[in-house]
């Protein structure tokens, strides 16, 4: 099943795609669906079931700004990266990675919506254009 929509591009991106379309043969809007198809990852169901950010009330918000990777799973993602980057992973480790990594990325997108909120409603603010971040993983 496919949904059809419309959609405004810079004339930059548009023609790096209409380029690579040319180059492989293909038509722009498959080059276009594919690129978005691959660069947005599948979310899990779990997190799929969280309350958006903007529903919560300040004390979660601010919870959330502090949100880290639990420890187990950070030092085991760093593990697997330093076998990844010595070419020592197996299959099993290679899906674990990926499952670890995907935990990362959600995590870490939770975290930077709820720092956009916090500073949206004055709980935070902004130093010198950057947060006071603290990494989300440990």
């Amino acid at each position: 099943m496919s949904t059809q929509i419309t959609i405004t591009l810079p004339d930059e991106v548009y023609q790096r795609a209409e380029r690579f379309a040319r180059l492989a043969n293909r038509d722009i809007a498959s080059v276009l669906a594919d690129t978005i198809q691959l660069s947005i990852p599948p979310i899990r169901a779990d997190i799929l079931d969280l309350e958006p950010v903007s529903t919560l009330c300040d004390q979660q918000v601010l919870a959330l700004t502090e949100l880290q990777m639990e420890s187990e799973q950070d030092a085991r993602l760093s593990e697997l990266l330093d076998r990844q980057q010595a070419g020592l992973l197996i299959e099993d480790e290679r899906l674990e990675l990926q499952t670890l990594m995907q935990i990362y990325q959600e995590g870490l997108l939770r975290k930077a919506t709820a720092l956009s909120e916090a500073v949206k409603r004055g709980l935070t603010f902004v130093y010198n254009n950057s947060l006071p971040l603290n990494s989300w993983r440990q």
